[in-house]
């Protein structure tokens, strides 16, 4: 899992651009799936709940399409296609990990729709996971969503827990 974390915080830092112009005010998170949120301590994998990685929630999804949860720069793609790092407009850094030790399934279950380095809008379709599969093969697809650039910001605040649906603000970050 660290050599996962460099990867995204190498790539992330390649893509960054310096011009300040671009950044936008709203620092929210809106939710790129529809699922149950839970706190991410409540996440199945001490890595995520312990917030090693940074805060962020969990999101037991009810359907497998995960969506741009703010506009900006896809920075991080994995061979294996169970997660996808984001660089939003707004400078916050995030991580969505489909389910848990999902890495394991070499890719199959997953199928990226977007290309490394692509600009995505808030709501742009980004990957799609076959929960089923994932189920089946045993998995736990409990998805966190991680801000890997936590201590960049002065707070984070949870606006929701319980049922979401794409599009609604989860996170706002000041």
């Amino acid at each position: 899992m660290k050599d996962f974390f460099s990867f995204l915080k190498k790539n992330q830092k390649e893509n960054e651009t310096p011009q300040e112009e671009n950044i936008s005010k709203d620092k929210g998170i809106y939710s790129p799936m529809n699922g149950t949120l839970v706190d991410i301590t409540e996440v199945p994998d001490e890595v995520f709940a312990s917030k090693a990685l940074g805060e962020g929630i969990g999101i037991i999804p009810t359907d497998g399409n995960v969506f741009a949860p703010f506009d900006g720069t896809v920075t991080a793609m994995m061979d294996t296609k169970h997660a996808i790092g984001l660089m939003g407009d707004n400078k916050v850094e995030i991580l969505i990990h489909v389910g848990i030790d999902t890495v394991s399934l070499n890719g199959e279950p997953f199928d990226y729709v977007v290309k490394d380095g692509a600009k995505v809008k808030q709501g742009d379709l980004l990957l799609v996971a076959n929960l089923d599969r994932i189920k089946v093969e045993g998995y736990n697809i409990h998805t966190p969503i991680v801000i890997t650039n936590t201590d960049e910001f002065e707070s984070i605040t949870v606006l929701k827990q319980g049922e979401v649906a794409v599009g609604e603000k989860i996170i706002d970050i000041n």
